[in-house]
């Protein structure tokens, strides 16, 4: 499984979409079951699943499925298999 696969089924599951609903504009601003709970949770199982630790800082800014992308990079999460 590629880390892009591992990525997308973490999102499929914590909000319970479909792949087609991944893209720029699924941001906490745009999904209205986003909400602390649900963003906590995410970022638990990002950290779970790639084996990271991301700080605060990365944490708060985390808005959107491609911007968490560019942010998991950082952690050295490559996703470009």
């Amino acid at each position: 499984m590629t880390n892009l696969e591992k990525y997308n089924d973490i999102f499929k599951s914590v909000f319970d979409v479909t792949d087609t609903e991944l893209d720029e504009n699924f941001t906490f601003k745009a999904v209205e079951k986003w909400d602390s709970f649900i963003h906590l949770t995410l970022i638990s199982e990002l950290e779970e699943n790639f084996d990271i630790l991301i700080d605060s800082e990365d944490i708060l800014h985390f808005g959107g499925y491609e911007n968490g992308k560019s942010i998991l990079e950082k952690y050295g999460v490559s996703f470009g298999e």
